[in-house]
């Protein structure tokens, strides 16, 4: 026992001495290759310890936020993952594995596309801008996973005495939040350049973005969500749990939600099945009130007063599909690009009190559906948010005469 211990305290000496040599400047390519050959019998356990042990001897955050790339490199395919937990289907950590391969996938899409666009001359380039926005719209989805990370994950992982990886994973967050805003900045009004132009946008601005998220996916699986396993106990991973759906799913809706076998399953279960909601007019169970709206025949959806998705209603036979991803999400990347305009026109003019409803119309596959979005209002006229509310009217406008006796038809 005593070797395995000098030998991972040799490792980790080893470890800390290369990602020193790289922040003096010692060339990247030649560690990179040091590293990769180290990291194939250093359990994931051992690159947390030094990282946090380089911290608190006085590295800068900041300097292990900029060696973090090159190490992430070498992590791949790479790093021991022998001891790591098995993770059971919708636990939190499997969510955000399943997160990260959406994510994943994402970056793939953009990939191709930029792939075609580096071919000269194409008459049509312009036509990949709509799908590049898209799925850029979708990658800003990541800003759930990294809150949950950061509000949820971290704080237990810093009572266990890791501290220093949280915040230099956050400060990494922060670095791709920053590069999303600025690549969807770059893509406003794109259509005005030239093919050569915008490919030049995409190397310098685009794909930087998405190969960060790329990068961070890298991070997580391989080191930062099996050291979680490991540290957190059942009941903290389902007081995360049970946080989880305030902060919303990232391009994911899992089919199952994970519980311990435990008190602490039942303690969950009541706390959210039991009490009532208590309305000036009346009260609900929770059962009731999503009979209720499950029920209606109209499709809801609630965006609060910061342009966050928070709620939808989920009827047996919805005419816009919906699933929980969308939760958390700001609504403008909720809609296609070629539409946001109209939707940012009716929050503005909900917001100054300019409107109160906006109702639209349309035909859909030979069906007649009423969209329409109302301005949600406190007491003293302060704006809450916006619901809107889409019906299929194909069968009631049809409706002629009357119908004063009982059918079920």
């Amino acid at each position: 026992m005593s070797e395995i211990i000098n030998n991972n305290q040799k490792r980790k000496e080893l470890l800390k001495q290369l990602i020193l040599q790289l922040h003096q400047g010692v060339a990247p390519d030649t560690v990179k290759l040091q590293l990769a050959t180290l990291l194939k019998s250093v359990p994931y356990g051992l690159v947390v310890e030094a990282e946090q042990e380089l911290i608190q001897e006085g590295l800068p955050e900041a300097e292990v936020m900029k060696l973090c790339d090159i190490h992430s490199q070498v992590l791949e395919e790479s790093l021991d993952q022998s001891g790591a937990k098995p993770i059971p289907p919708g636990h939190p950590v499997d969510i955000f594995r399943q997160e990260n391969e959406a994510l994943s996938q994402v970056v793939m899409r953009l990939e191709t596309v930029y792939a075609k666009l580096a071919q000269e001359n194409l008459t049509d380039w312009q036509a990949y801008l709509d799908e590049i926005r898209q799925n850029f719209n979708d990658l800003m989805d990541v800003d759930k996973h990294y809150r949950r990370k950061e509000y949820l994950l971290f704080p237990f992982l810093e009572k266990k005495g890791v501290t220093g990886p949280p915040k230099v994973m956050w400060g990494k967050h922060d670095e791709i939040r920053a590069l999303l805003k600025n690549a969807q900045e770059k893509l406003h009004g794109a259509e005005q350049f030239s093919q050569k132009h915008f490919y030049a946008i995409v190397n310098q601005h685009l794909r930087p973005a998405s190969q960060a998220i790329t990068d961070m996916i890298v991070k997580e699986n391989e080191i930062l969500l099996p050291m979680a396993m490991d540290k957190l106990t059942e009941p903290e991973w389902a007081e995360i749990q049970r946080q989880t759906p305030e902060y919303g799913y990232c391009l994911y809706d899992p089919p199952v939600i994970w519980y311990p076998e435990s008190k602490v399953h039942a303690e969950v279960v009541s706390t959210e099945l039991t009490g009532f909601f208590q309305l000036p007019t009346g009260r609900f169970s929770l059962p009731e009130l999503t009979a209720l709206l499950s029920t209606v025949p109209i499709d809801m959806t609630f965006v609060d007063k910061d342009d966050k998705v928070r709620w939808f209603s989920h009827g047996k036979h919805r005419i816009f599909s919906r699933s929980r991803a969308i939760l958390g999400r700001d609504v403008r990347h909720c809609h296609p690009p070629a539409s946001v305009h109209m939707v940012e026109q009716i929050l503005t003019d909900f917001k100054s009190g300019k409107a109160e409803r906006a109702p639209f119309w349309i035909n859909m596959k030979g069906r007649f559906i009423h969209i329409e979005y109302f301005a949600l209002r406190g007491e003293n006229g302060e704006y809450l948010g916006t619901l809107e509310v889409s019906q299929d009217l194909t069968e009631l406008r049809q409706l002629q005469g009357e119908q004063r006796l009982l059918s079920y038809k």
